[in-house]
């Protein structure tokens, strides 16, 4: 999948003490009985992820944002956090509450792509803004109350917040993809977007 390596390697079994193990194992019923790499990588600080994961486990599944909007709120924040491990976990994710491919690409291109709704449009810009200046401006907090709830908006601050965060940890700690775990569209891991060791200028820019 890829010739890097980890600058934190993930954990095994052998390292975890009781309560961990019945945490990670615990987790694995809900991703084909695996404990996946980022998993097993922030369980080097057994308190911290013990800590972390009920926070993540409502953005994850019990916010009030829809599935779809959620996924696509995750992927955009992704993308533009370079994470290349976030984006490919979460394209199988997206694709599982109903995201199409075509979508998927979409996101790349953001919130300005032609064929949004004016909904998608708002969620995506919001996510944006976050991720540019951790401030959501008055046109598109009111384009947002338009769509979703007062709730919604502030569930969608809180994924935004707790992905820029996860994609941190990983860009840092270089958590590997799974090796089946598809690279999808091939042509955005074939190029320079997700390599932190290149400069921004060879990049072309941050996008």
């Amino acid at each position: 999948m890829t010739d890097q390596r980890a600058r934190l390697e993930p954990t095994t079994e052998a390292d975890w003490d009781d309560e961990t193990r019945s945490t990670l194992l615990g987790m694995a019923d809900h991703t084909n009985g695996r404990v996946l790499n980022v998993v097993a990588t922030l369980a080097r600080h057994p308190k911290l992820l013990r800590r972390w994961l009920p926070f993540g486990n409502h953005v994850l599944g019990g916010s009030t944002l829809p599935p779809r909007a959620r996924e696509l709120a995750i992927l955009r924040t992704g993308y533009i956090a370079r994470s290349r491990y976030e984006w490919a976990q979460h394209v199988g994710m997206a694709r599982d509450v109903g995201c199409t491919d075509s979508e998927i690409e979409r996101v790349i291109v953001g919130p300005e792509a032609p064929g949004w709704s004016t909904a998608d449009r708002a969620l995506l810009r919001a996510t944006d803004e976050l991720m540019a200046g951790h401030f959501i401006t008055d046109g598109t907090w009111e384009a947002l109350a338009e769509h979703w709830t007062e709730l919604q908006c502030i569930d969608l601050v809180f994924a935004v917040g707790q992905y820029s965060l996860v994609s941190m940890a990983l860009n840092t700690f270089e958590v590997q993809i799974e090796d089946d775990v598809e690279l999808f569209p091939a042509v955005l891991f074939e190029g320079a977007h997700f390599d932190h060791r290149t400069s921004t200028t060879e990049r072309g820019g941050r996008t």
